[in-house]
Formats: C-alpha cells, structure tokens, sequence
C-alpha cells in the first residue's frame, strides 16, 4: 500500500463508488424473502393434499377402494381455490388422468402420473420458484397421454369462448334459481345437467366432476324444509363459485 501513490488510491476509489454504491443498494432486496403468491394456508392444504395424492397412488395395488380419484379432486379443489391459470390446468389434467384410469390404462398414462404426482410431492408446494413452469410441463404431459395422437390437445379457442359465453349465460339462471325462495330444485337440475354434457362433449372433466357435484347437492322437489336451509344454500353457492372460478379460466 505505501508504494501506490495516494492519487492513484483516489482515483481507484472514486471509480469504485458507483458499484459499491449498486452493490450496497440491491444488498437488502438479495436478502429479502420472495413475497408469497398464495395464501399460506391454501398452500398448506395443497402441500397436505399432494402427499396424501402420493400415498393414495403408492398404495393404488393394495387398496381395496379407490383412493386415488378422490385425492386427485380433493387436490383440483383446491387448484379451484387458488384462481391460478396453471395451477387449474394441472387440476384439470389430473382429473381427466383420473378418468382415464378406468380399465387397462396405457403405460404412458401411468408413467406420466406417477411423474407428476412424485414432482409435486415435496415441501414448497405452490410456492416452489418453478411451479408454474413444472405445472404447465405436467398438464402438457399428461393431456398429450390422453389425446389419440400421443400429443397434447390443442384446443379451440373459438369452442372455448363459445362454451363460456354460454356457461356465464346458465350460471345466472343456475344464481336466479338458488335465489328463488323457495329454491327452485327443477330449474337447478336442468341447468347443471346441460352444463355437464357440454362440459364433456369439450372433455373439460374438472367442471363436469363439479356439475356433479353440484347435482348431488340439489335437494328433491318435496324437501321444502331441506330447500329453505341455509346450510344447503351455502353448499350450493360454493360449488356456484367454483364453477364460475373455473369456467372463467377456460377462456383465460
């Protein structure tokens, strides 16, 4: 140091200020956490529902019940909670996965589900820095195992905007029915089996499972009492969201 003359030290200080200046600036936003995306407790339960996926698909041979479509919706119920475009088109490739499971499944299905459900099987959950890229990669994944050439569905964005529009249309009614006092269980019925048919006809199984859904929670024509419960109104304008969270993301 006594051999540099003190000019040069200047000079070499003053150079130096700026990017140490940078460097010292940027120093707190490097140590600060990644803001969450997601509800901490919503990303709990989708941590919880992704293990208990896994252990359901590990023991798929030994059980003697299914296990595994209820855990692959109990999971895509919560992808429907979180309104995240890629999280609800791996919700949606899973439940249709789900269905394809029925009798002899291709080699490929099955390797590409246990793919996907050993990835997202681990402690981040929705979190994780790469869950959208993993999330689009698995869905592309497992629509190409369903699709005839063994590529994933290109879908029409035409028929979607279509089956929106239309589905926005039968929401209200399904609303205006849900209001009606007393409910009106007819017009709730019609409606959620028409949107259940086109939902199928366009291969779209997550609002197909929830129309179902939505059918086994009508009460009969006859249950007044059963109608005027608000417990059973509330059940039904959860599946309501639901259907319009996920309809929403069709078009998205």
């Amino acid at each position: 140091m006594a051999d540099i003359p003190e000019k040069d030290l200047e000079e070499t200080r003053a150079a130096l200020a700026p990017t140490l200046e940078a460097t010292a600036a940027i120093l707190p936003w490097v140590a600060k956490p990644r803001p969450l995306r997601f509800a901490e407790a919503l990303n709990e339960r989708w941590i919880a529902a992704c293990r208990n996926l896994a252990t359901a698909w590990s023991a798929r041979h030994h059980a003697e019940t299914d296990s595994v479509r209820p855990a692959v919706f109990a999971l895509y119920g919560i992808a429907l909670e979180s309104a995240d475009t890629d999280c609800l088109r791996l919700g949606e490739a899973l439940a249709s996965a789900a269905d394809g499971l029925e009798g002899v499944p291709p080699a490929r299905l099955i390797a590409a589900l246990s793919a996907t459900i050993e990835c997202f099987d681990e402690a981040s959950g929705l979190e994780h820095v790469l869950f959208a890229e993993r999330a689009r990669h698995f869905a592309e994944r497992l629509e190409g195992c369903l699709s005839p050439g063994g590529q994933a569905l290109e879908r029409s964005p035409v028929l979607d905007r279509l089956f929106v529009s239309e589905a926005r249309e039968r929401l209200e009614r399904l609303h205006d029915a849900l209001a009606a006092l007393p409910l009106d269980a007819y017009a709730l019925k019609i409606e959620a089996g028409e949107l259940a048919q086109q939902a199928e006809h366009l291969e779209l199984y997550g609002i197909l499972h929830l129309c179902h859904q939505l059918l086994q929670a009508i009460p009969s024509q006859g249950g007044i009492d059963q109608q005027e419960s608000a417990t059973v109104r509330q059940g039904l304008l959860a599946i309501l969201h639901q259907l319009e969270t996920t309809i929403a993301a069709v078009d998205a």
